[in-house]
């Protein structure tokens, strides 16, 4: 896991601190908004500190593709290439050890 600066800008204060898979940390780089694949509407990535996960995403029926349902969904998951073709085999491999999807929280 990678210590992530959800604002590059935004100095080493915990607040502006998250987890992330390096993946996706080395996909977001600086970067803090993104293009909505959908609407070509520049909008915030997700942020892990205001925003609420299952507003703005939900796994697919077989738990392997991670789809956004909203604007801000869609261009974080673009942005930081969340269906890489890597990530859904190890997604396929937690499936199997029953390890995914997680369960959304009550």
């Amino acid at each position: 896991m990678h210590i992530e600066h959800i604002d590059p800008h935004g100095g080493d204060d915990l607040d502006n601190l998250c987890l992330s898979c390096s993946s996706c940390n080395l996909s977001k780089a600086v970067a803090t908004s993104a293009k909505d694949p959908e609407t070509d509407t520049v909008v915030p990535l997700f942020n892990p500190r205001i925003n609420h996960w299952y507003e703005h995403f939900e796994w697919s029926e077989n738990g392997l593709i991670l789809l956004g349902k909203t604007p801000i969904g869609r261009a974080t998951i673009e942005r930081l290439k969340m269906n890489q073709e890597r990530l859904i085999r190890a997604r396929s491999n937690w499936i199997e050890a029953g390890n995914h999807p997680p369960p959304k929280p009550a």
